[in-house]
């Protein structure tokens, strides 16, 4: 891949956008709710009921409902714009949030199937910022170099605050009740959004409303997201299964969950090491080659993990794993939001995220039983050789051109 260091806009031309240092810092107080909330949630159910079960059980339903409803909530921004359709999800999810913290503040409170069905009705408002943030990100940024780099920049942001999340978290529970960190995750939703709807460029954003001929035709199409919905599943499946093989690699070698933390920590530095990175270049080749370019590059190098023998080879893979990912993740958004219709680019968005998440969930199932079968080693290797099939398919969708992947139907 080739690029020209030709007009070059910075990360800091970026942020001197008007009102995107207002909108972007309004929307990431908002998500560091998604850092804080799910995890004090789990330790507060498993607090409250004494049962790993009910909290898997109650941590599934939560998650599960936020991951696999987020297009139909990013429909509704598509339809009724940020403000509208923003303002009762945050209320909706932050009320049940707190009823939650409520049920689970004292050990043996709350029955399990009553917070079964709270998280999941909490879960399935959950509101979804970061879609909504990259379509204003969108509207923002004035050409396609900027937009990349605004996209980089979030992609970045983003996993930096899905680590200072737990961290806040375990500030949080050194002095007070887990149910307290769900609490402090509603309102740092409130305070986030709050803010970021009443940017004067959300307030901008038009409600989309409905197109006669999508009426007439009964359903809603969002052309061209085969390539990056399969490459986002792609490396959400590679993630949920490198979390479980690194925990096993340090297992079997005597290493205690510190080595473990390590090398995932490799995989983040390298994650936000290669965002930025990407985001610096203004690349000249179509942003599908290079979307089926740095999925080779992250299973090639999964590959390799599987050939390290101790705990330093394997951190060393896994960084260089890393630094393909953010920028694999962000290409595969901004092909998203290039080929989207203006009405629908949170929809867009909000199906890659579904993409990677869902990947994450799937990863890190087939983890269990791979690892029941096969040697960490291979374990890799096989996660390797699948994201290295995704590659191909993503890389034949790009050679046949732009909107290859199909309608992605909305329901």
């Amino acid at each position: 891949m080739s690029s020209t260091s030709v007009a070059r806009p910075s990360y800091a031309a970026v942020l001197r956008i008007p009102h995107a240092r207002r909108t972007f810092a309004a929307a990431l107080l908002g998500r560091l709710s998604y850092g804080v909330a799910p995890l004090s949630l789990m330790l507060a159910v498993t607090r409250a009921s004494g049962s790993y079960a009910v909290a898997g059980v109650v941590m599934a339903l939560f998650s599960g409902a936020s991951v696999f409803l987020s297009p139909a909530r990013a429909a509704l921004i598509d339809r009724y714009g940020p403000r509208r359709a923003l303002v009762p999800m945050v209320a909706a999810h932050t009320s049940l949030l707190v009823l939650l913290a409520v049920l689970v503040w004292r050990p043996g409170a709350g029955s399990p199937f009553v917070l079964g069905a709270v998280a999941a009705v909490a879960g399935a408002g959950t509101p979804p910022l970061g879609p909504t943030m990259r379509a204003v990100w969108g509207r923002l940024a004035p050409d396609r170099a900027l937009t990349q780099r605004a996209f980089s920049l979030d992609a970045v942001a983003e996993e930096l605050l899905f680590v200072s999340g737990p961290l806040l978290v375990g500030v949080l529970v050194g002095f007070a009740p887990p149910a307290v960190g769900v609490l402090v995750g509603a309102g740092l939703m409130v305070v986030g959004t709050a803010g970021f709807v009443s940017s004067p460029v959300v307030r901008a954003v038009p409600a989309g409303g409905r197109e006669p001929k999508r009426r007439a035709a009964g359903r809603r199409v969002l052309r061209g997201l085969g390539r990056p919905v399969i490459a986002a599943a792609g490396v959400g499946l590679a993630l949920g299964v490198t979390d479980l093989l690194v925990v096993a690699f340090a297992e079997t070698r005597g290493h205690g969950g510190d080595g473990a933390a390590w090398v995932l920590a490799a995989l983040s530095a390298g994650s936000a090491v290669g965002g930025l990175l990407n985001g610096a270049v203004t690349w000249r080749a179509p942003a599908g080659l290079r979307l089926s370019a740095q999925a080779t590059g992250l299973g090639l190098a999964l590959c390799g993990a599987g050939l390290a023998q101790g705990l330093g080879t394997l951190a060393a893979a896994i960084a260089v794993a890393g630094v393909f990912v953010s920028p694999l993740i962000t290409t595969a958004y901004l092909i998203a939001d290039e080929t989207a219709a203006p009405e629908a680019r949170v929809r867009a968005g909000a199906w890659v995220n579904t993409a990677v998440n869902a990947g994450v969930t799937a990863g890190a199932a087939v983890a269990g039983v791979l690892v029941g079968g096969l040697s960490v080693g291979v374990c890799f290797v096989v996660t390797g050789v699948v994201v290295l099939l995704t590659a191909v398919a993503v890389g034949r969708g790009a050679g046949r051109g732009r909107g290859t992947g199909g309608p992605v139907p909305l329901v």
